[in-house]
């Protein structure tokens, strides 16, 4: 179970994301494309309040969640190819596309440290090489079905999935964001594993 002290923590986390929920739902660029993007935060927000009494991740797992949702969030109001800060980098360095989705899918890669504590808590497995190589394959199975969800979204809705689906024209968009969440996870593992494992010997 959570201390006080990190109940408090997890409190404040929740109540600054549900403000930038708020936010982000005042006068969208597209309501559509809104509810697509927040949707999949939004339900997780959901279960993880439903589950807390019976299942509290660690503090550091809440953060990376938090960002996440927050990321999403900010995507799901401007649309994430319309991102202000990331359109004056596009123009201020001259590049071809708004990085906001693929800085965005790389950040999904840290949720591996969210399935690094489901797999230690609720299963056999002990930090090894393969509860790393089971952590990846799980953040690369999440990223394709992300993937496939947005397929799914430009097959049902057409053209009005443009902006949900975010690929600016690139044909390897669907790859290039696979390929940058396997990193982001890679990079997780690589850099939070001992904090993480600091914040499980909390729960001991």
């Amino acid at each position: 179970m959570a201390q006080p002290s990190f109940k408090k923590i997890h409190l404040a986390l929740l109540v600054i994301v549900l403000l930038v929920l708020i936010w982000s739902g005042i006068s969208p660029k597209s309501y559509l494309t809104w509810s697509l993007e927040v949707g999949p935060a939004t339900l997780g927000i959901i279960v993880l309040a439903a589950a807390y009494r019976k299942f509290q991740f660690t503090t550091l797992v809440y953060i990376i969640l938090s960002v996440l949702c927050i990321w999403m969030f900010i995507g799901g109001h401007y649309t994430y190819e319309r991102v202000p800060l990331f359109n004056w980098i596009k123009d201020h360095f001259h590049l071809k596309r708004n990085e906001y989705d693929r800085v965005g899918h790389f950040l999904k890669g840290f949720a591996a440290i969210a399935v690094r504590e489901v797999l230690i808590r609720k299963s056999c497995l002990k930090p090894s090489k393969w509860l790393i190589f089971l952590v990846l394959c799980v953040v690369l199975a999440l990223s394709a079905s992300y993937e496939i969800a947005e397929w799914l979204a430009a097959e049902i809705l057409g053209r009005e999935a443009h902006d949900f689906l975010g690929t600016q024209g690139d044909i390897w968009d669907s790859e290039w964001d696979m390929a940058l969440a396997f990193l982001g996870g890679v990079l997780s593992l690589l850099t939070l594993s001992r904090l993480h494992q600091y914040y499980l010997r909390l729960f001991s």
